[in-house]
This record gives C-alpha cells, sequence and structure tokens, in this order.
C-alpha cells in the first residue's frame, strides 16, 4: 500500500506542468482564453477599462471617431503616437492627449482608403488601425511587432443615421432609389453554410473563402447575375502592384485551374440573382501586412437569356480535366483553357488587368440603367503563422513530462526491487535466529 501511494504522489508531480502559475491568478487565466479584446463601439474608454478595451470607435453620421490608448497591448509600455496610422493611406491622428494616453483619429467614412459593402440592409464602412513600429535606437533588436485591427462601421439602409425627431413630408431616399429601379450590386464573405455573413479577420492558410455576389433588383425584371472578373491586390482596386488574378475571361474562375487549388463557383445557384464561389486562402509572398483586397466585376443580363461566352460562370473539374459551367452547355467555357473569350481583336490588343470591361467602358440595359458594376471586399486579414518558438515550448513540455514519466517508472522499479530485498533479509534473518536457537 505505501509502495503504490508514493508511485501514485510521484507520477502526479511529474505530470504537473512545471511552469504553468496561472491557477494562482484567476484574472491572468481568463485573459488567455481570449487574447484579442479589442472594443468596436460605445464611448471612449474611460480610465482603468483601457487594458480590456484599447481601441473604441464611434461611428457618427458622416465620419468615424477612434480612440487608441497607448499601452495598446496591455504591457504598461506605451506606443509612439507616430507609428499608429488609420486606413490604407496612413491617415495621421487628429489629437493626442497626454493625459489620458490616448490617440484620436477623427475621418470622414469615405476618407484614409476605406471601403464601403452595401448589402440588402446596411452600409458596412471598413477601414484598418495599423500599427508600425518604428525602428528601436539599436536597429539589429526589435521589442515590438506590427499590428493590425480591423474596424467597421454599419449604417441601415432604409433608416435616418442621424435623428428620427425630423418627420420629412417627401419621399425617403430608399422609396426614390426603389422607383428609380436600381441596380444594386453587392459581394458578400460567408460562413461555412452559408446561413449568414462572417468577419474578415482569423483566415489561415489551407482555409476557404465563400464569398457571395449579389445583386438587389427592386422591382426589376427577373436577373441572372454573373461574376466577370476578380482581381486580389494589397489595396482596394485592381491597379495596385501585386495583384493575382482569380476569375478572368468573362467568367472564368481561373484560380482553381491550379493543381493545390478547389476554387470553384457553387452549384446550383440558390437564385438567378445570386451566384456563390469559394476560393482557397493565399497571401502575397514577401509583404508582412497578410492582408488582400478582392475586386470583382459584377454584371447582369435577362433570366431568360441563354448563357454564352460572355456572360458564363465556368469552373475548372479535376478530375474529369475539363472546365463546367453552373448552368449552359459545356462549350461556352471551352474558351477558358484558350484563354480568350471576347472579341479577337479586343483581346490581342490588351493585356489581362485591361480586359476588364469597367476599365474600358460601362454597359447599360435597355433603359439605360448601368448593368455592371466593380464592388471591393476586404480586408481580409490572415492570421500569422504560428512561431516556431510556441511549437518548441510545446515540444518541450511534452519531452520533460516523458522523461519523467520515465523517472517515475525507475523509481517505482528501485523502491519495488529494495523493498522485496528488504523482505527476503528479514526472512532470511529469521530463519538464521530460528536456527541458532534450535
Amino acid at each position: 500500500l505505501i509502495l503504490s501511494l508514493l508511485c501514485w504522489a510521484v507520477g502526479e508531480v511529474a505530470t504537473y506542468p512545471p511552469w504553468d502559475f496561472s491557477w494562482s491568478e484567476p484574472a491572468s487565466r481568463e485573459a488567455l482564453t481570449d487574447p484579442n479584446t479589442w472594443s468596436w463601439g460605445g464611448d471612449s474608454p474611460s480610465p482603468g477599462t483601457y487594458r480590456q478595451h484599447p481601441v473604441a470607435v464611434q461611428c457618427q453620421e458622416a465620419q468615424l471617431v477612434v480612440t487608441v490608448h497607448r499601452d495598446l497591448f496591455g504591457t504598461g509600455r506605451l506606443v509612439n503616437a507616430a507609428d499608429l496610422t488609420l486606413g490604407p493611406a496612413a491617415c495621421k491622428h487628429s489629437s493626442l492627449s497626454r493625459a489620458h494616453n490616448t490617440v484620436t483619429f477623427t475621418a470622414g467614412l469615405h476618407e484614409c482608403g476605406s471601403t464601403v459593402q452595401i448589402t440588402p440592409d446596411s452600409l458596412i464602412y471598413r477601414t484598418l488601425l495599423n500599427y508600425d513600429p518604428s525602428p528601436a535606437s539599436n536597429p539589429v533588436i526589435i521589442r515590438t511587432n506590427p499590428a493590425i485591427i480591423p474596424i467597421e462601421c454599419h449604417y441601415p439602409r432604409r433608416e435616418n443615421v442621424s435623428s428620427n425627431a425630423i418627420r420629412p413630408t417627401w419621399a425617403p431616399f430608399s422609396s426614390t432609389l426603389s422607383a428609380e429601379e436600381k441596380l444594386m450590386f453587392s459581394l458578400r464573405l460567408m460562413n461555412e453554410d452559408w446561413s449568414a455573413e462572417r468577419p474578415f479577420t482569423g483566415f489561415q492558410l489551407g482555409d476557404v473563402l465563400n464569398i457571395q455576389a449579389e445583386v438587389s433588383t427592386e422591382s426589376h425584371v427577373p436577373l441572372r447575375l454573373f461574376v466577370d472578373s476578380c482581381v486580389a491586390a494589397l489595396s482596394p482596386g485592381a491597379d495596385s502592384s501585386p495583384h493575382y488574378t482569380i476569375i478572368d475571361f468573362n467568367g472564368c474562375l481561373v484560380d482553381g485551374r491550379l493543381d493545390d487549388t478547389s476554387s470553384a463557383f457553387i452549384t446550383p445557384r440558390p437564385r438567378e440573382d445570386t451566384l456563390r464561389f469559394r476560393i482557397d486562402v493565399f497571401r502575397f509572398a514577401g509583404d508582412t501586412r497578410n492582408l488582400i483586397y478582392i475586386t470583382c466585376h459584377l454584371k447582369v443580363t435577362p433570366a431568360d437569356q441563354t448563357p454564352d461566352p460572355l456572360n458564363k460562370a465556368c469552373s475548372f473539374n479535376k478530375a474529369r480535366n475539363t472546365w463546367a459551367p453552373v448552368e449552359g452547355t459545356r462549350d461556352i467555357c471551352s474558351c477558358c483553357e484558350m484563354g480568350n473569350c471576347g472579341s479577337p481583336a479586343l483581346s490581342q490588343s490588351l493585356n489581362p488587368l485591361e480586359r476588364w470591361p469597367s476599365r474600358r467602358f460601362r454597359r447599360h440595359d435597355a433603359k439605360g440603367k448601368e448593368a455592371e458594376a466593380d464592388v471591393v471586399i476586404g480586408p481580409v486579414l490572415l492570421s500569422r503563422d504560428p512561431g516556431t518558438g510556441g511549437q518548441r515550448q510545446e515540444g518541450g513540455q511534452g519531452g520533460v513530462t516523458a522523461v519523467l514519466g520515465v523517472g517515475t517508472v525507475l523509481l517505482c522499479v528501485v523502491a519495488g526491487v529494495g523493498l522485496a530485498a528488504a523482505v527476503l533479509a528479514v526472512g532470511v534473518g529469521r530463519r538464521t535466529c530460528a536456527r541458532a536457537q534450535a
């Protein structure tokens, strides 16, 4: 019994993580469960609460106000205000409070390179808070890592944003749009089962982006939506460099042609005015920002019009080694392999980026309404790859546990052998005494 208790006690000590002191600090254990405690709404952070909410955003009628506490990471080290910028345009802060150690950015909704996404119910303005630490006094070392914090402001499309006190007698703006039968194009990033939108953060290489393209037809005649082309870049718009073509040649998902991807259109469509496609997550080599913007050119045709080489949605089927359309006959996708689905004269005179119809003209339907538009989605933020240090730490702890486990076994064996030897010695001693007495 004593030997069993001894082995159990040593085993418990051996398997306990020797460097885990979180049991003595409940607050630190809670912080570890949620390392990204950013705050996107409400009032400016008050003293004492900045450690949980270092960033606060106020979405006003025509501008956004971002308040950042200089103790951005909750370590007690204040970041340099000049190292903080807003948006891809890198706008500087508008005010600095040394008393509260806060930096404030005030910018219009369309300023600093922000992007807008139009959904059936909302206008979503997106931008980024960038922290790019300046080099230390010793250029050989660095003490802090850069950070990118996404910021969003959501506004309802069918309600007043500023106040409900005024009741105008004229028709609301949304009603005016409906009367004119405008076409509203949108791109949305969806979750795995396509049931709702998902955040633009937390993606890793190997994940999949579910993108849903839509057109709000209001009272328009039935229309069929197509994604004519898509280009990924490091900033909004497809003009920036570097860029990567995802869809080209009037609806060919060329990214799915590569051997290491599964990108494809989703068939069948949920509706004629909606088109879904998936692309494998990627990042631009050599860029430390780990973000991408995707600009797509969307267009519509009458729902009763038969798809053709200029209006199609084609994916590459690796099992059959051929292109397949979402609807229509297979021959409309044959031009995807040749890389020429438009006018021969136009294709020969333009580079792939200039083949975009939006860069040369904008088509209209019979009533003069624009039947196509460029829509931007992003920034899609990729999580940084796990560091090798963390992997070594986990492996190290596992190695220590294994070594201690082996030590426990050896200790139990030695103790057992020693106990057996003691029992044997006592027995031999008793027999010797008995013989001596006899």
